[in-house]
């Protein structure tokens, strides 16, 4: 049975939503809607493939590359883990997360070009402030930050995860690891990480808005969410664990069911009871569920702050020296050459590239020559390290 992907799902409802609702869309929306509908297809070109060993022919269709594309978001991962080895420092990692209240869901949502910058800003620097106080580390961190804007059933909900080495720089250049409270790296408290957060984001929040836009009034005792906790440690632990959050789409593919001409049917995990449950929403409320969470143009979904921002690369390659013991530990430059590719009909000849092909040359291709489709079994596959191909 083949897997069903979000692809399809937008290839069965897209024409109908984008009839009924383009003029009100966001640019960033159609695009994207547009993006994921034609990633490997005929219609973004591609690359005529043959394996060295059975001969046969493969076409190669281009992936649109988008960010909420979840075929293309593996790929992503995997390229932004590779650059980030270069930036990791041998210490602890902390998990930071910063909630806003669900009063605050909508406003953020009708003004992001204003309040991403502003949530983003007002998470940053209530964390550095914290750690900057003598009572916690007393220094200048560093964070990578991530925006998420989904529930698990798709609804608006922001929140920023913010990765963060153990650890702050003093000003007189000595590092200033985090100390250990029960038993675990502790990095500082929640309770007042939450309330500073919660401040900082309403001041801001007030200056960015136009003067007819209010704020909505926050339940008295409502508390602002903020979690701490250490991610394991190791260098490829840190890796994965940042990749899980930095490229992740609002839906995954393996979480679809089903599709027909009404609906979409998912399954998600209820984040209060954690069990498996199934929501089945008509096709065009499952697209906009969906792509609210498509940022528009021009914002950014990760950030880099303090010492992990580019502009401190010197900084932090010497503190990667310094906390290494003087030696050089940094990973070697990652090799630019692509992995070679797998014939996926015979599974263990090499693909080799022998032709760029347009849109149209690669529907024209289908009619006049019976190759195989790569994409029936998805992409070809990489060789392993030390597999051979005659």
């Amino acid at each position: 049975m083949p897997v069903l992907r979000l692809a399809d799902v937008a290839r069965r409802h897209g024409p109908a939503y984008l009839a009924q609702y383009r003029g009100a869309m966001l640019p960033s929306h159609v695009r994207a809607l547009s993006a994921i509908t034609y990633c490997r297809t005929p219609a973004l070109g591609g690359h005529l493939g043959v394996c060295v060993q059975c001969g046969r022919r493969h076409l190669l269709y281009h992936s649109c590359r988008h960010r909420a594309c979840p075929r293309c978001g593996h790929d992503a991962t995997e390229r932004w883990l590779t650059r980030q080895r270069q930036q990791l420092l041998p210490v602890p990692y902390f998990h930071v997360v910063l909630t806003l209240p669900s009063e605050l869901r909508r406003l953020v949502r009708s003004h992001q070009k204003a309040l991403v910058n502003v949530l983003f800003r007002a998470a940053y620097e209530a964390l550095a402030e914290l750690c900057a106080d003598e009572r916690h580390l007393g220094g200048q961190i560093g964070a990578l930050a991530v925006l998420h804007t989904w529930s698990r059933t798709l609804s608006y909900h922001p929140h920023v995860h913010l990765l963060v080495p153990g650890g702050a720089l003093g000003s007189d250049g000595t590092w200033r690891p985090a100390r250990s409270g029960a038993g675990q790296p502790y990095l500082v408290p929640e309770r007042a990480l939450a309330k500073l957060f919660a401040g900082k984001f309403l001041a801001k929040a007030r200056r960015a808005l136009p003067p007819d836009v209010s704020i909505p009034t926050i339940a008295a005792g409502t508390r602002w969410i903020a979690n701490v906790k250490p991610v394991v440690p190791g260098a490829d632990a840190v890796l994965r664990y940042l990749g899980r959050y930095v490229h992740r789409t609002a839906i995954a593919d393996g979480a679809l069911l089903s599709c027909d001409d009404d609906s979409v049917s998912f399954r998600y995990c209820d984040s209060r009871t954690h069990e498996r449950k199934t929501m089945t929403l008509p096709g065009h409320e499952f697209l906009r569920r969906f792509l609210q969470h498509v940022l528009p143009q021009g914002l950014h979904r990760v950030r880099a702050y303090g010492l992990l921002h580019s502009r401190h690369r010197t900084t932090l390659r010497q503190l990667q020296l310094l906390l290494a013991g003087g030696t050089d530990s940094a990973e070697p430059e990652p090799d630019d050459t692509s992995p070679r590719l797998r014939c996926p009909h015979c599974r263990q000849g090499e693909l080799i590239l022998i032709d760029h092909l347009s849109a149209e040359q690669c529907f024209a291709m289908l009619e006049v020559l019976a190759i195989t489709m790569s994409t029936a079994r998805g992409p070809p596959q990489p060789l392993q390290p030390g597999a051979s191909s005659p």
